[in-house]
């Protein structure tokens, strides 16, 4: 008869089965026999085929599916426009517009390298690719999600600096532009790298039709490793963010008190106030179920998890590569005129004409509010 811990091993990968919980030595210690059958109950293994009907119903793995179809269509669409029009008007390439290509690039390698392996997964009801690429898959979405929202939180410090100016007369040029783009990837591979060298590891997770971190089989393994991500990869970014913004609206505020008597200004202000309020939404409307959920259960003992549950958080904060494009980039009036006029051959429509001025200079923000709120969103 095996040992409890050579027979734990083997079920790892499927801790997430629904009314499972915490495996425990007298369900692994049962017979020799029992080992050469699919676990939970006759449920085949997450690479060997069909989950449903054992984790959810075959409805549920479709309705999945249509979401990442729309997600896919509607990210590869809205961030590759972003590149292509940055990448053919010159006046977008300001050293304040780098961090927001490195976040439609992160997007992009998301939608590809996430969302549409997870299509096709839920089309076929299992992860079709085999443990490999599922660690792959699952190292790749971790990469750049945490680069794509780390480029939010170097985005709201750069904000910070040109509009604040905490440092003085530093001017923000492209070396720094550069560099907080580097930063973004050097800090995710720092702390997506470890599962693939055992500090934890990339397993199916939920539905098992896409795969990422082991938040759900417990030990200390896993659980430092979630708690670390946690700290350095959410509360670090999500702090920054609150600070930077928090100062911004504090100055801006500060600015449009001294000019009450003008209209322009304080519908500037309000136009501002709101632009924050829905960024942060954003952050914490993609990644705070993921990352509560993740640490929740990576701490807690004997929790059930159904799939269906276990599923929602990722999915959902995969839906960040379509909404995080309107609202840093799409909202501008300048690339919006950029970009009607390439798809319109020059011609724009909606009166956005060619001769839309680009975002002043930080170092003119003493002419008024305008020019401190401009660079906020400059595109």
């Amino acid at each position: 008869m095996p040992s409890c811990s050579g027979a734990r091993q083997p079920l790892l990968l499927y801790k997430e089965a629904p009314l499972l919980g915490r495996v425990t030595c007298s369900r692994c210690c049962c017979s020799m026999d029992s080992s050469r059958e699919p676990p939970n109950n006759g449920t085949p293994g997450p690479f060997d085929g069909p989950q449903w009907p054992h984790q959810a119903p075959r409805a549920m793995y479709l309705a999945v599916a249509v979401l990442m179809g729309l997600v896919v269509a509607s990210a590869s669409v809205l961030n590759g426009l972003v590149i292509v029009v940055s990448i053919r008007h010159k006046k977008l390439r300001s050293p304040l517009n780098y961090i927001l290509v490195n976040l439609a690039v992160a997007n992009l390698l998301v939608t590809l390298c996430g969302s549409s392996v997870s299509l096709s997964n839920n089309i076929s009801g299992f992860f079709v690719f085999g443990k490999r690429l599922c660690e792959l898959e699952g190292f790749m979405v971790s990469l750049t999600g945490i680069v794509g929202l780390w480029s939010l939180a170097i985005l709201a410090l750069e904000r910070y600096l040109v509009i604040c100016r905490p440092l003085g007369d530093f001017r923000f040029q492209h070396q720094h532009a550069a560099s907080g783009c580097a930063f973004t990837w050097g800090w995710s591979l720092l702390w997506t790298t470890p599962p693939l060298l055992g500090w934890s590891s990339y397993v199916p997770e939920g539905l098992r039709t896409s795969c990422g971190p082991n938040w759900y089989t417990g030990g200390s393994n896993n659980s430092s490793y979630i708690l670390a991500l946690f700290v350095t990869c959410f509360v670090m970014p999500l702090s920054l963010i609150l600070f930077s913004y928090t100062n911004l609206l504090l100055t801006l505020r500060a600015a449009a008190a001294q000019q009450q008597e003008s209209d322009t200004t304080q519908r500037a202000e309000k136009e501002v106030t709101r632009m924050v309020v829905a960024m942060v939404v954003a952050f914490l409307t993609c990644w705070l179920p993921y990352a509560t959920f993740a640490l929740v259960v990576a701490t807690s003992k004997d929790i059930v998890i159904q799939p269906a549950l276990a599923s929602l958080p990722s999915y959902f904060s995969k839906t960040a590569t379509v909404y995080n494009p309107i609202i840093y980039v799409f909202m501008n009036k300048q690339f919006q005129s950029c970009l009607l006029g390439m798809l319109c051959c020059g011609y724009h429509p909606w009166g956005l004409g060619k001769t839309s001025p680009a975002a002043p200079s930080p170092q003119v923000a003493a002419e008024g509010l305008r020019n401190k709120v401009t660079p906020l969103h400059p595109v």
